[in-house]
């Protein structure tokens, strides 16, 4: 169970972990973090409220959307909206967010739009926003390799001379991944701005963390240099507190930070997986106890800043943002046949042409049979 850790260095991971607000509210004076998050007043942490509610019920209305049949596939992050608005709300907008398929709650507040978090799942496109305009980079499929895109891009930053960082999401199974691991010896071989952020859900789909991680995952990074810190990752205030540390590490030439956020996947691994298979009922009760939002809640009851007009205005917050992203996803038109091939590469090249030319081909002979019009077979 979460409590209260010991006198904290800041450069050692523990166990018990980095916790500010018990999971009944109560606030947990820590000598070490509260320097980090004396500036989150009432209305701040009313903000981180409002947030977790807002991707909770993005997440909900989006798995709806997929048994309905308009999603091909969802990855549920119920549970594990402290650790993902914690530490989305560390950043500001000049810093870089590589993220697996779990961190919709992140893109949220990078400003992703409702449209561009739908249009993946929905199977029309292949990448679901311009990372450019949000610094953060499309959903990463590929198991643990955005930290290598993370680092590199954090060495990038070092030859630019700029301040900024970047931070790398993933989850415990991504751990045992070689690109992991490579991204860590690269990152402390050239002291890269980047902080390796692990989201322990406890389960790497069907399998517990406990199968490949005898130890805890923080205490992995040292061996390669790295500083870690273990925080509760249903306590939005530590993980704000200790992404913020690990930012102030990079931005001041100190090199990369490990966080293992402890937290707990309420859903299935997927849409496409049934936890009821692998996964004892009693467990998903206990860490129900342990739930994010509640915690919060009670902890701004308890300090006088949750009021009937405060839940109402987020409650109907909620309800119109649900309203959009189902606007926004069943919006979506189609796609062409032919934008397949219209982000390959940077620039066209005679091999893509002619599977371009062939495909056209192909598709003029289905003609008004098979419902498509296609411009000289090169549309």
């Amino acid at each position: 169970m979460p409590v209260e850790n010991p006198e904290n260095t800041g450069t050692e991971p523990h166990d018990p972990y980095v916790q500010l607000i018990r999971p009944d509210g109560t606030r947990v004076p820590d000598a070490f973090y509260d320097r980090w998050v004396e500036d989150i007043d009432g209305a701040a942490l009313r903000g981180l409220y409002r947030d977790m509610v807002l991707i909770r019920r993005i997440d909900t209305e989006a798995t709806s959307l997929q048994r309905q049949g308009e999603l091909g596939l969802w990855p549920p992050l119920l549970g594990q909206e402290a650790a993902q608005v914690g530490s989305a709300r560390a950043l500001r907008p000049s810093d870089f967010a590589f993220s697996s398929y779990r961190e919709n709650g992140v893109a949220f507040c990078r400003g992703v739009g409702l449209d561009d978090l739908m249009r993946v799942w929905r199977g029309n496109a292949a990448a679901g926003w311009d990372p450019y305009s949000v610094n953060m980079a499309p959903t990463q499929v590929i198991i643990g390799a955005q930290t290598l895109h993370a680092t590199g891009y954090a060495m990038g930053i070092q030859q630019d001379g700029s301040d900024d960082a970047a931070i790398s999401y993933f989850g415990d199974g991504a751990t045992s991944q070689g690109d992991v691991n490579e991204a860590m010896v690269f990152a402390a071989s050239f002291q890269a701005p980047v902080i390796f952020f692990c989201q322990n859900n406890q389960w790497a789909i069907s399998e517990p963390v406990g199968l490949q991680a005898q130890i805890p995952v923080a205490n992995r990074a040292p061996g390669f240099g790295i500083p870690s810190i273990r925080v509760d990752g249903n306590d939005v205030l530590a993980t704000l507190a200790a992404t913020r540390e690990g930012l102030d590490r990079a931005r001041s030439g100190g090199g990369p930070t490990f966080i293992e956020a402890v937290t707990y996947r309420m859903g299935p691994h997927t849409t496409a997986d049934d936890p009821t298979r692998y996964r004892d009922p009693a467990e998903l009760l206990e860490w129900k106890e342990r739930d994010p939002i509640s915690r919060l809640g009670a902890c701004l009851e308890a300090e006088g800043e949750f009021d009937d007009d405060f839940r109402n205005s987020v409650e109907n917050d909620a309800d119109a943002l649900a309203a959009a992203l189902r606007g926004a996803c069943l919006g979506l038109p189609d796609p062409e046949p032919m934008e397949v091939f219209a982000h390959v590469y940077a620039e066209p090249n005679s091999a893509l042409m002619r599977q371009r030319d062939h495909y056209g081909r192909y598709l003029a002979t289905l003609g008004a049979a098979g419902g498509i019009a296609v411009e000289g077979g090169r549309r």
